[in-house]
């Protein structure tokens, strides 16, 4: 069994005390670079590096006088540095901090999403290793169309998780920038060449052309990319949640010994863990919209967007992460029965076999028109007869033994024909 990812929650990313440490982390990195183009005393840097500190209690009691959440920390840490923090913040605005704080929350909770999200695809290749030759019956419209393998159905999962993947790995480069360019991002009082270092130094890169934010389409992109990767997760679970159903039973989610499906009825095991991923799938989505919203701010900026990132940016990112681990131990804990995939393929006496025969009259020359005509007949009189047996019926119509003998009748109804180009799949997708 593959183990769940284990490092701290994600939510701690996004307390007020870690929001605080990236801010300070964007002070010094400015504060070293200005120092190094000669514009601050380096030693000044020195004591701001040994000194600096800041207390998130402190900080909220002098927001309540002052109003301005930047100006409570800075007055904070200059009461830990003293003399030399007059060289921070110099030449900066608030978004500067602000924005470039928020790239690192952003990135450092990428990382953890991803490394979730790469524990999510070995637990689907493994499955799907296990189920490859697992035959079941595919279906289309929510009906039984034609033999498919458990294995082929994850390897779908597979490979949409594999594009998830690429997708946030290449928002991971887009989210990572900085600004450090001053009120309204002319840099009037601070030198480019600050904003390249001090975002060297924090491992991003420069915006190309900021306002005094940030430009939040990059955020849009962001969140659009954790709904996406909800609107997966919600796809698998929906699958689980069908497959699960008391007439279908060919999986099931793993039911704990003493856990109970129901106040009152002592039979029931629920698929709740899918169905709460369904429900969590909503909010992120309900999100996208917001981050779309937040995009259009007046001019160079204004702060419309702000109280909607303190909700929307930590929820995402969390949700995101939960999904993941619960998907991810739902998927290697999922219990399958081959034998009730097996009785469901055979329904009916296996009319989901009609295309085969059809194919077959039609190479032995009968009109497809015809053909049809009789598969249909036969199929639906199967569908519609208690214990029908669409198999029977076709051996025993004299138009369809009048083509066909019994071994090429009998051919027909191989599942093994419907799996013979699964092989190319696997080998795509390292299965």
């Amino acid at each position: 069994m593959i183990e769940r990812y284990t490092l701290p929650a994600l939510g701690e990313l996004w307390t007020e005390t870690y929001k605080y440490k990236t801010w300070l982390q964007v002070e010094i990195a400015v504060c070293e670079a200005q120092a190094e183009l000669g514009y601050i005393p380096a030693e000044a840097v020195a004591t701001i590096r040994e000194k600096a500190n800041f207390d998130p209690q402190r900080i909220l009691a002098i927001e309540a006088e002052v109003r301005h959440d930047v100006i409570a920390f800075l007055t904070n840490v200059n009461e830990y540095v003293g003399e030399a923090g007059r060289y921070i913040h110099l030449g900066l605005t608030s978004s500067d901090v602000l924005d470039t704080g928020l790239a690192l929350q952003l990135v450092a909770s990428l990382d953890v999403i991803l490394a979730q999200l790469e524990c999510l695809i070995q637990a689907i290749r493994h499955q799907a290793q296990q189920h490859r030759y697992t035959v079941m019956i595919g279906r289309s419209h929510g009906i039984h169309a034609e033999p498919i393998t458990f294995g082929f159905k994850l390897a779908g999962w597979l490979a949409e998780m594999l594009r998830q993947r690429d997708r946030l790995t290449a928002i991971a480069q887009e989210i990572a920038v900085g600004k450090i360019s001053g009120a309204v991002g002319t840099y009037a009082n601070i030198d480019p060449k600050v904003e390249a270092l001090a975002c060297q130094k924090l491992g991003l890169t420069p915006d190309t052309a900021s306002t005094q934010v940030i430009s939040r389409d990059r955020h849009a992109h962001y969140v659009q990319a954790l709904a996406l990767l909800g609107a997966s997760i919600e796809r698998f679970a929906v699958e689980i949640r069908n497959l699960q159903r008391t007439d279908v039973l060919e999986v099931e989610e793993f039911f704990a010994k003493g856990q109970k499906g129901s106040s009152a009825m002592p039979h029931k095991r629920n698929p709740i863990r899918s169905e709460r991923l369904t429900g969590v799938a909503r909010i992120l989505r309900g999100h996208a919209i917001a981050a779309l919203e937040n995009v259009a701010l007046w001019h160079e900026r204004d702060i419309s967007h702000s109280s909607v990132e303190r909700v929307m940016l930590p929820d995402c990112c969390i949700l995101a992460h939960f999904m993941l681990v619960e998907m991810t131990d739902l998927v290697n804990t999922l219990l399958v029965y081959p034998e009730n995939m097996q009785r469901n393929l055979n329904c009916y006496g296996g009319v989901v076999f009609s295309q085969r025969v059809l194919l077959a009259l039609v190479e032995k020359g009968l009109s497809r028109e015809e053909a049809y005509a009789i598969i249909q007949a036969c199929a639906h009189q199967a569908w519609n007869t208690p214990d029908g047996n669409f198999q029977a019926l076709i051996q025993a119509h004299p138009q369809v033994t009048q083509y066909l003998t019994a071994e090429e009748i009998a051919a027909c109804f191989d599942p093994k024909y419907h799996l013979r180009h699964l092989e190319q799949i696997y080998e795509r997708l390292n299965i």
